[in-house]
């Protein structure tokens, strides 16, 4: 089982750091008690700028959920339909080539799917199989590639497509002030990313799936996920997210290295979900990383921001772009709402 390409897709707008503070404080308005607050949470969020899937005026007209979420549809289907193009041109493919979409989101819902919706834009087979996931949150970039290469672990002549749409943006709530909504307010943006997963017998070029494994933290669903309601999705974001990681990740990556007889000097790229500054550092803890291991994460949060479950994928399209060496191992990661954490082990 090989990763065949990983393609990226972002909407027209884009915007410095410090004109989304200026934008929110007249968003959030008299509401703010101290709209200075903004301006420092921005500051420490390692973001230099983010896209948005609407025209920064835009959102001050949004007055519904329904309103947000027919503007998720709308760039759902542009975005997923651009990346899974690139991702198809990029492995030599077509739609029709695809036995199996996995399609995950957290950030807007859909019947019929967006697998459905695109499958009549993109001319994919009539015998597609569709696979839409909800609710995993940033770990599903992972978890979508696991499942997909277990897809093709049981049909090693075809090829699974993963896409991952999140528009962050969208869900953003006008009447919650609290810490955990101004925090991801400077942390999230938009954007999608799609993987081809190709099966064994089908020989394709690019990094190879060896094994990967799921986590699941008993009693941990208050961390992170939505509290949902006729006004849309309100985030749900513990600080105790941090001590989390730093107490459970190392030992769930050392246990799954030595199953599959390696350990953390073998691993020379680490594909680890972007999180933000304090979750890259408990990260870089809990693993005993430097800072320059997880080099393309910090990066890829400073371009772009958090982007949920598509995050992961966008570093290891910039770590395949940068080709490492044959053999290397790679251990791509990430977690989310349940609480759970997801582990991908890759060898170039």
């Amino acid at each position: 089982m090989r990763i065949a390409a990983v393609a990226s897709a972002f909407p027209r707008h884009y915007y410095r750091q410090e004109f989304i503070a200026e934008g929110l404080k007249k968003f959030w308005g008299d509401r703010l008690t101290a709209p200075q607050l903004i301006d420092r949470l921005h500051a420490h969020c390692g973001v230099e700028g983010r896209f948005l899937s609407l025209p920064a005026d835009s959102y001050y007209s949004l007055a519904t959920w329904g309103e947000a979420n027919n503007a998720w549809i709308k760039c759902a289907e542009e975005l997923g339909e651009q990346a899974l193009c690139r991702a198809l041109t990029s492995a030599g493919l077509s739609p029709k080539d695809v036995h199996a979409i996995f399609t995950v989101s957290v950030t807007g819902i859909a019947s019929p799917s967006l697998d459905a919706r695109l499958a009549n834009r993109m001319g994919f087979s009539s015998c597609l199989k569709r696979i839409p996931i909800f609710g995993l949150g940033c770990v599903a970039g992972a978890a979508g590639i696991a499942r997909a290469a277990d897809y093709v672990r049981g049909y090693p002549h075809e090829v699974a497509a993963l896409l991952a749409v999140e528009l962050c943006t969208l869900t953003l709530q006008r009447e919650d002030v609290s810490m955990a909504n101004l925090i991801s307010a400077g942390l999230f943006g938009d954007g999608a990313a799609a993987v081809i997963v190709a099966g064994a017998a089908r020989d394709e070029p690019g990094p190879e799936i060896l094994a990967s494994r799921s986590v699941f933290y008993p009693g941990t669903e208050h961390i992170m996920g939505w509290d949902i309601s006729e006004k849309g999705f309100q985030i749900v974001l513990s600080p105790q997210l941090p001590d989390l990681i730093e107490e459970r990740l190392g030992g769930d990556v050392d246990a799954f290295l030595k199953d599959c007889g390696l350990a953390f000097r073998d691993v020379g790229r680490w594909i680890l979900h972007t999180g933000g500054p304090r979750i890259l550092e408990a990260t870089a803890r809990a693993l005993k990383l430097q800072r320059e291991a997880l080099e393309v994460s910090w990066d890829v949060l400073r371009r772009v921001g958090n982007l949920s479950s598509a995050s992961v994928l966008l570093v290891l399209e910039e770590v395949m772009r940068r080709r490492p060496p044959a053999g290397t191992y790679g251990l791509l990661a990430a977690m989310g709402p349940g609480f759970c954490s997801e582990l991908v082990l890759l060898r170039w």
